[in-house]
């Protein structure tokens, strides 16, 4: 068969994917498709997001952040990876420090808001845990069974995270219950105010941090993660509303803070759900797959984009394309494809795999 449309495929992936079982392709014809995809990414592309303006948004930007930002993106799978697990370490750490602090302060305070958001503190330090082995399995190479390799293990790790936060919700509501049946006075307030600020700057600190990185490699469940920190940061600043509140003559606010505190988590869980399933339902931003259609049309030689696919694939990004092209040798055709390869790359600096195929002329 001749002519520039005849179905041939092109697979590209990166480095470490080295040794993936099923990637000795036969295109049926003598090209070479050895590329270096080491392409230098400091472009100014305008990949402006759609951003949220008014109290609304500022609030929707600070609970449920984009967890895609291009502009300032590491395109590299292993230094990603490196990176994710690093971030993880650092704020795992600060966590439970964090943690610790106000544990010691619940022992000689008896306040339940405390108690509840130190549980909470806890729990979002060992959601690092399986996140954490979750990177690390990403690092495998695929197999014969697993073809697509382990990505996805990222995201079930942050289905893993929304469960145990949800459960501390559960735990830090039914403490608060108790306490308002069997109420208990408090003690050294000045000492759980200084705790609750405690963990917000902890909190604080870690949420920026890994949602921070969590944008940087396009890892929702980092995001998650980051903005589970931030929740934590703010229901501490609740605790010291409750102290407050007991030091001016009001004894159930603690218990009330508490459940407020279990409430407002699960609330804000709620958008953490949605971004986690529509990763494993290989839902996709639309912003990203404009971006992809846009460079591919720009490319010379290519007519028209057809059945564009992406999905996120952990924290990297996989995909399938057909390209109607010009009616050229099929030399040409081959180039163009790689030149459309190109552009994608540069548009897409988390792409890992993308197969791009001429669209059969009818």
């Amino acid at each position: 068969m001749t002519g520039p449309h005849q179905e041939s495929t092109h697979a590209h992936s990166h480095p470490h994917e080295d040794g993936h079982a099923g990637h000795g392709h036969d295109h049926g014809h003598d090209h070479s498709h050895g590329h270096s995809h080491d392409h230098d990414h400091d472009h100014d592309h305008d990949h402006g997001h759609h951003h949220h303006s008014g109290f609304k948004g500022w609030l929707i930007e600070l609970f449920v952040p984009h967890t895609h930002d291009a502009a300032d993106s590491i395109d590299d799978a292993m230094e990603a990876s490196t990176e994710g697990i690093r971030a993880l370490k650092i704020s795992m750490f600060l966590l439970l420090a964090t943690t610790v602090l106000q544990f010691v302060v619940v022992l000689f305070s008896s306040s339940v808001a405390l108690l509840a958001d130190t549980i909470h503190n806890f729990s979002d330090a060992l959601t690092a845990v399986p996140l954490w082995i979750a990177f690390i399995l990403g690092r495998r190479a695929a197999t014969r069974r697993y073809t697509y390799g382990y990505g996805r293990a990222e995201d079930l790790a942050g289905l893993f995270i929304v469960a145990v936060v949800a459960l501390s919700a559960v735990v830090a509501g039914w403490q608060s219950v108790q306490r308002l049946i069997n109420p208990q006075p408090l003690q050294n307030l000045g000492w759980v105010m200084a705790a609750g600020l405690i963990g917000f700057a902890g909190n604080e600190a870690v949420a920026i941090y890994r949602i921070r990185v969590g944008r940087r490699i396009g890892s929702a469940a980092l995001v998650a993660d980051g903005v589970h920190a931030r929740t934590d940061g703010f229901t501490s600043l609740a605790v010291v509303v409750g102290a407050v509140g007991v030091m001016l003559g009001f004894p159930l606010a603690d218990p009330i803070v508490g459940l407020v505190i279990s409430a407002a988590i699960m609330v804000l869980l709620w958008g953490t759900v949605r971004s986690i399933g529509r990763r494993l339902m290989d839902g996709i931003e639309p912003e990203l797959v404009s971006r992809a259609e846009a460079a591919l049309a720009q490319t010379p030689g290519v007519l028209s984009v057809q059945h564009l696919q992406l999905r996120w694939s952990g924290h990297r990004l996989q995909g399938s394309v057909r390209v109607e092209l010009a009616d050229t040798a099929l030399s040409e055709a081959e180039e163009t494809l790689h030149r459309a390869e190109h552009q994608l790359r540069h548009a897409l600096p988390k792409l890992d795999h993308m197969l791009l195929a001429p669209a059969s002329r009818r």
